[in-house]
C-alpha cells in the first residue's frame, strides 16, 4: 500500500522496457535503432530496478508497456509481468496494462482478468503505434470493460519518438495521436479519467481545449523537460487546469531528478507544484481513503 503522506511525488508515466520472462524481441530492429538515436539512450532497466530506483527517492510510479502486436508486429512485454511487479512492490508501484484494441472481445476479456485477478489500475493506449483512432468504435469493447470499473485510460498524444527517423516513419501515422480525437472518448466514458499524455506538440491547443471542456480529462506532463513546455501549457497549469495536470517523466527516457529540476525553473507557481507532483494523481487514482 502506498503511503501517500510519505511519498513526495507520483510519476504517472513510466515504461516497462525489459521482460524478465522472455527475451527481447528484435523483430524490426530499425525501430530500436531509431528509438535509441532519437532519445540518445538505449538504457532499459528492469521492472524491479525501476521499483528500487523510485523507492530510494520516496516516489511512487505508474508503469505500463505498449502492446503494438497488431500494427508493428512486435511481441509485447506481458501485462501480467507488470502487474505482478506492482503486487510485489505495492508500496511504490501501480500497474497499468496495455492491450491493443484491435484484439476486440479477447482484449476485453484480458482486461477484465487483469483488473479482477491482478489488480491493474488503468490502461495505456498509443494510437500512433497501435494504428487506430481513439474514437473508433472498434476500441469500445475494451473501453466498456475499463469503464465498468471507472479506471483511467491514458493515451499517448502528439509527436511520436517511436518511428522517428525510420524510413516512412515505419508506417506509423502521427495524426492518430491528435488529442482532439479524445473528445468523443471523454463524452462516451464520462466517469473514466482520460489522461492525455505529454505536451501534445504540434496540437497543444487541442489538448488544452479538450481538458477545459471535459472535466474527466487530465494532462500528464511527461516526455519533455519542463523547460521546453509550450507557454500556454504552463499558463493553464498555473490557472484553469491546475487541478488536472499530472507529473510524469517517460522514465527511463527522462529521470525524475532531471524533470523536477527543470520543473522548478519553468515558471510554475509554488502553490501549484504540490498539485502537479502528487495531489492531482492521488485524486485521479483514488489513492485517498474516504
Amino acid at each position: 500500500m502506498i503511503d501517500i503522506q510519505k511519498v513526495v511525488a507520483i510519476d504517472v508515466h513510466t515504461h516497462a522496457e525489459v521482460s524478465c520472462c522472455q527475451p527481447h524481441d528484435d523483430y524490426r530492429s530499425e525501430f530500436d535503432e531509431a528509438f535509441a538515436k532519437y532519445f540518445k539512450s538505449d538504457k532499459r532497466p528492469t521492472i524491479q530496478e525501476t521499483a528500487d530506483y523510485y523507492r530510494e527517492r520516496n516516489m511512487a510510479f505508474v508503469m505500463f508497456t505498449v502492446d503494438s502486436e497488431f500494427n508493428v508486429g512486435k511481441r509485447r512485454i506481458p501485462n501480467i509481468e507488470v502487474a505482478e511487479g506492482a503486487l510485489k512492490n505495492d508500496d511504490v508501484m501501480i500497474a497499468f496494462a496495455s492491450i491493443d484494441p484491435h484484439k476486440g472481445r479477447m482484449g476485453a476479456r484480458e482486461a477484465r482478468d487483469l483488473i479482477e485477478n491482478y489488480g491493474v489500475k488503468g490502461f495505456k493506449f498509443h494510437p500512433t503505434v497501435q494504428g487506430f483512432y481513439p474514437q473508433d468504435k472498434m476500441a469500445y469493447h475494451l473501453y466498456e470493460v475499463i469503464a465498468e470499473y471507472q479506471l483511467p485510460m491514458l493515451f499517448h498524444s502528439g509527436h511520436s519518438g517511436f518511428g522517428s527517423g525510420v524510413r516512412g516513419g515505419g508506417g506509423l501515422r502521427l495524426e492518430y495521436s491528435n488529442p482532439i480525437h479524445l473528445d468523443d472518448v471523454a463524452i462516451d466514458f464520462p466517469d473514466c479519467p482520460i489522461i492525455i499524455a505529454h505536451p501534445s506538440w504540434p496540437w497543444q491547443d487541442e489538448a488544452l481545449s479538450v481538458a477545459m471542456h471535459k472535466p474527466n480529462v487530465y494532462i500528464d506532463l511527461s516526455g519533455w523537460s519542463p523547460k521546453y513546455f509550450p507557454p500556454q501549457l504552463v499558463q493553464y497549469a498555473n490557472t484553469l487546469l491546475k487541478d488536472r495536470m499530472l507529473f510524469g517523466t517517460d522514465f527511463p527516457l527522462i529521470t525524475p531528478e532531471r524533470w523536477i529540476k527543470d520543473f522548478d525553473e519553468a515558471g510554475f507557481k509554488e502553490q501549484v507544484k504540490p498539485l502537479i507532483l502528487k495531489e492531482n494523481a492521488i485524486k485521479m487514482l483514488k489513492l485517498q481513503k474516504n
